[in-house]
């Protein structure tokens, strides 16, 4: 297993800014030679040999290796091989201030074909200075031939929030603090009924505890407690699960479609406080723009709907409550949220270096949420701006995501990722 130990000084960034210094080129310059293998990837490339391209761990490899020498593509298939990687980092985020991980992930094949797709084991602690601890647990097997794909999504939470209230017309000044203790428990099982299409079903678990609202003046009524306020909740149900997904490269995604739909019923015969239904698109595609070359427009769709009853407030759709906390750009997490969430977002993806070291991005989205009195859609909050790409890994295709997005009435900030937000 690499430790890859990244030392990164510390940034003066406006508050309105969310960024993980984990992500920067100075930090990343740092971790040395020998990454085996990159984050949230599903499938690997398998293409030719990518010498001539040029990455950041061919540069720290020039820095502080006496004899460099050639690498070998660190992507390429090794049954009974586990690729690992071990990172210590530091970042600072408006939610989070300044904050201290260690990030372990676990990458091995469980099959010989050229075709089989390659496991991931992602495991995150994270402690912050506003007192808030993290820890999540991604798993994503699949077994021989792809048949089947099981995937955990488990994690604990301490951790105190900003909320703005709900519907879309809420006002950037009206956030305060809310307080609880979280733990996530979804498990789901996919089998393979054709090419690159998968059924499945699953279980979601989800119990907040010591739940409350900090700092409010007294007498004030929050769109909170007027949706249900409760110190605990539990939310209990099984999903359905559609799946398709021509990418082959799930981290840096080259022409192709995906398409995810969740339908999630909860019930009191199975330890749910109430009785709710929730269903989830998730849609994405990918066409080479122009068509003989390798720049990517890139468009993704996220609508999350409640059919039935009432979701607990801190399951709520709202901005960046997607898995990889991306969805809406140009606003802080959390900034909007309600019962039903509409949204679109396209970006355009082009090289900037011929060795592929550097590229860019263009983005715009656009979230509708519906409104309490109403249940209506009555506003849209629009996002847009730009960002960079650094490559770290040319045989995974991993890339350094760095944007800068803005939003109305002054909203703007920093957002960094490891791969292509979408």
């Amino acid at each position: 297993m690499v430790i890859a130990l990244i030392i990164a000084n510390y940034l003066l960034l406006p508050r309105t800014s969310a960024f993980s210094l984990s992500n920067i080129f100075p930090a990343l310059a740092l971790i040395l030679c020998v990454l085996d293998v990159g984050a949230q990837d599903t499938t690997v490339a398998r293409r030719g040999s990518q010498r001539e391209q040029v990455d950041l761990i061919d540069i720290g490899r020039h820095l502080f290796l006496k004899h460099p020498g050639v690498r070998n593509d660190s992507a390429a298939k090794k049954v009974g091989k586990v690729y690992g990687s071990l990172l210590p980092s530091a970042e600072y985020t408006l939610q989070t201030a300044f904050a201290v991980n260690l990030t372990g992930n676990a990458a091995f094949y469980t099959g010989e074909r050229a075709e089989d797709n390659i496991s991931n084991i992602y495991l995150n602690l994270t402690y912050t200075q506003k007192h808030q601890f993290v820890i999540p647990l991604d798993v994503n097997i699949w077994t021989r031939g792809n048949r089947y794909n099981i995937l955990s999504d488990w994690r604990y939470e301490k951790f105190p929030q900003d909320t703005y209230g709900l519907g879309g017309l809420t006002q950037a000044d009206s956030g305060y603090l809310i307080d609880f203790s979280y733990i996530r428990f979804y498990q789901t099982i996919l089998k393979t009924v054709a090419p690159d299409f998968y059924l499945g079903l699953g279980y979601d678990l989800d119990y907040f505890w010591s739940v409350r609202e900090v700092g409010l003046p007294p007498g004030k009524v929050t769109d909170f407690q007027r949706y249900g306020l409760h110190p605990t909740s539990t939310s209990s149900g099984v999903t359905f699960n559609l799946l398709y997904d021509s990418r082959r490269n799930a981290i840096n995604p080259e022409p192709g479609n995906y398409l995810n739909v969740v339908y999630r019923p909860n019930f009191t015969f199975l330890g749910s406080d109430a009785n709710w239904q929730t269903l989830l698109i998730d849609g994405r595609k990918y066409i080479h723009l122009p068509g003989d070359g390798k720049n990517t427009l890139a468009f993704w769709t996220f609508d999350w709907l409640t059919l039935h009853g009432d979701p607990p407030y801190l399951l709520l759709p709202s901005t960046a409550s997607d898995t990889y906390v991306n969805m809406g750009r140009g606003y802080i997490q959390g900034r909007f949220r309600s019962k039903n969430v509409l949204y679109l977002e396209s970006e355009y993806r082009f090289g900037i270096m011929a060795n592929g070291l550097l590229g860019g991005v263009v983005f715009a989205n656009a979230q509708s949420y519906t409104e309490p009195s109403s249940g209506r859609f009555e506003s849209i909050s629009p996002g847009w701006g730009a960002g960079i790409r650094i490559k770290l890994n040319k045989f995974s295709h991993t890339n350094i995501a760095l944007d800068y997005g803005f939003g109305l009435h002054g909203s703007k900030g920093i957002f960094a990722n490891l791969g292509e937000v979408f």
